[in-house]
């Protein structure tokens, strides 16, 4: 029976499940969507018991494409969906509230009012991040504030908290283990990404009881096994990761210097800084990369919060497309005399703006616009918010050397806009065979801590670009359409 890993990808909008086999080519895929709730402008929230039943019929549908016997699987690898939050009773390991979704800004009120006090450098010192709402910490304390007794239950010890990886582990083994990750746990406001360990000091500004929280462990560790009756054997859980660390794994960035970025509902670049934690001077956020062997490695990160979201507004809010893939059609055809600027801040704007308050505006509308120029607008929004944060990154390391960009997600599929992506950034954008990097990095590491799979840097011999994209774009053209994008960031800040 040829040895097989499944990969779970638990993502924003979507749950997929792949069998990879024991070279890391993809056997078959299970995927579901599920529904986003909105109770509030700015509030965003996922039903648990949705996301769980997702990884089930997923995980069981790529079984059965494969028609694979469950004793095939040697290993679980998790990657999720980062900083959204769920907190569930202990006993019976149902949810107290809806998940708050990483993009949620109900607590902006409260990050501000913590910013206010002088607490942003000490949080940032830790835990390499900002005060604001995109991360777990805050969302829990609002949990514990505004659910009918949570908190007295949490002072007991009756609650836990996690990310979806940890919540997806503690149903998968039934209850047995409750961890998460290096990666994960660096995104909650409360982990000391240094000394890799809970903070009491910022557990205590938050209120937030060190009862409620998981062990942390390697990404490639023992997560325990999966109740047998799931999927007909008890299958050994063995990799986890934070989404954008996945495919940070997946694209085989394990050397200083080395930068991927992956477009899914938002997008998310990493710079690989080796062993050396680098203090963003410039609103980025300073996570950790992977942990392996206890030994963490660090990355710069940029987030933008609306990417691939801003072309399912134009698919399914505005109705001028039926599929995502048409949009580069669009695009190419728009008249180049108009100059339309799409900023996506939807739910406020990310790296490195970060500011909770803003919401999106679309400027140089003309009588003349039509479809074409607005799904350009949207295409190239991406691409500039990117170049925002390669600019911050190359402030931040010191030198302005043109990095080689490797590129993941549904976006990256499109060819309109990876080259206009590269023709911004002026450097080179790599596509790999495999978009699904997210996933394939999950399988990596839980197909290396089974044995199956090698060390890291012989991993890397293997990675291949199916299609790079050079820079066509006139110097002159470049920096002319960049600085309008600068300019409707301006005028939507004012």
């Amino acid at each position: 029976m040829a040895a097989l890993i499944l990969a779970i990808d638990q993502g924003t909008t979507s749950t997929r499940a792949i069998l990879f086999d024991a070279k890391l080519k993809p056997v078959a895929l299970g995927q579901r969507e599920f529904r986003q709730f909105y109770p509030k402008s700015g509030w965003v929230e996922h039903d648990p018991e949705e996301i769980w039943s997702s990884v089930l019929v997923t995980c069981r549908s790529a079984l059965r494409k494969a028609r694979a016997k469950p004793q095939a699987v040697k290993a679980i690898g998790i990657t999720n969906q980062r900083e959204t939050v769920v907190i569930w009773n202990r006993r019976t390991g149902k949810p107290i509230h809806k998940a708050i979704v990483w993009q949620d800004r109900r607590t902006a009120a409260f990050c501000a009012a913590l910013k206010a006090g002088g607490h942003e450098p000490l949080f940032s010192a830790r835990t390499g991040l900002l005060l604001d709402p995109y991360f777990s910490g805050t969302k829990i304390r609002w949990l514990l504030d505004n659910v009918k007794g949570a908190r007295d239950k949490a002072e007991r010890g009756e609650l836990a908290f996690g990310t979806i990886d940890c919540f997806l582990i503690w149903r998968l083994t039934g209850g047995k283990v409750h961890a998460t990750d290096a990666t994960n746990a660096s995104r909650t406001l409360l982990f000391n990404i240094h000394s890799g360990q809970w903070d009491d000091e910022l557990l205590r500004i938050l209120g937030i009881p060190r009862s409620l929280l998981p062990d942390v462990k390697d990404c490639a560790a023992d997560y325990g096994e999966t109740a047998a009756e799931l999927f007909g054997a008890a299958i050994p859980i063995r990799g986890v990761a934070g989404d954008q660390q996945a495919a940070s794994i997946g694209q085989a960035c394990f050397e200083p210097g080395m930068m991927k970025a992956t477009y899914g509902t938002g997008c998310f670049a990493l710079l690989n800084t080796g062993t050396q934690a680098v203090a963003s001077q410039n609103r980025l956020l300073t996570t950790i990369a992977y942990q392996l062997d206890g030994k963490r490695t660090y990355a710069l990160e940029g987030a933008i919060f609306i990417a691939g979201a801003a072309v399912q507004w134009l698919r399914d809010g505005l109705k001028l497309v039926k599929t995502a893939g048409e949009t580069g059609k669009l695009a190419a055809a728009a008249d180049p005399t108009q100059h339309v600027y799409l900023v996506p801040a939807f739910v406020g704007l990310g790296a490195p703006y970060w500011n909770a308050e803003a919401r999106g505006a679309i400027f140089g509308l003309t009588r003349a616009t039509t479809k074409n120029e607005l799904a350009q607008a949207t295409l190239q929004s991406v691409c500039y918010q990117t170049r925002d944060l390669l600019e911050s990154m190359r402030h931040d390391i010191g030198h302005a050397q043109k990095t080689v960009l490797r590129v993941d997600g549904g976006m990256a599929a499109s060819d309109w806009t990876m080259q206009y992506l590269a023709d911004m950034l002026d450097a080179p954008v790599d596509r790999p065979p495999i978009l699904e990097t997210t996933a394939l990095g999950a399988a990596y590491l839980a197909g290396f801590h089974a044995g199956l799979l090698p060390e890291p840097a012989r991993f890397a011999e293997g990675w291949k670009k199916q299609k790079r994209f050079t820079p066509k774009m006139k110097a002159v053209e470049r920096e002319t359409k960049y600085a309008g994008w600068k300019d409707a960031v301006r005028k939507l800040l004012a």
